[in-house]
């Protein structure tokens, strides 16, 4: 599987293929959990990602708080 490579296609993702809501409560929690080293998820994220495409989700998720 190959991660977005761009705001639009990680939007359409989110939204449409996991058919997540992008409700401010959910993007400052993301936002806040993607932030914290310790947290067990965002460990497994950097795993398996890196943290090059961490900062690109969190950078997503901070537009994504304008957009809404």
């Amino acid at each position: 599987m190959r991660p977005p490579s761009n705001y639009e296609d990680w939007k359409h993702c989110i939204t449409v293929e996991c058919g997540i809501a992008l409700t401010p409560e959910y993007i400052e929690g993301r936002i806040q959990a993607l932030n914290d080293a310790q947290d067990l998820h965002t460990k497994k994220f950097i795993d398996q990602w890196g943290r090059d495409h961490l900062n690109r989700v969190i950078n997503w998720f901070q537009t994504a708080r304008i957009d809404v």
